[in-house]
């Protein structure tokens, strides 16, 4: 798996959308599962 580097600022939004210990990994999976879902709705949404 790559690397990635974040900077500070980004590392403390991800601390405060951490819940219960969670891994940095847990919380990008979720941002990115809700990304998806919200283009699948846009995409949805804009066909007759």
């Amino acid at each position: 798996m790559p690397e990635i580097a974040l900077d500070e600022e980004t590392i403390e939004r991800l601390d405060r959308l951490r819940v219960d210990e969670e891994s940095y990994d847990e919380v990008v999976s979720e941002l990115i599962n809700i990304y998806e879902t919200e283009e699948r709705t846009l995409f949805r949404g804009g066909s007759p």
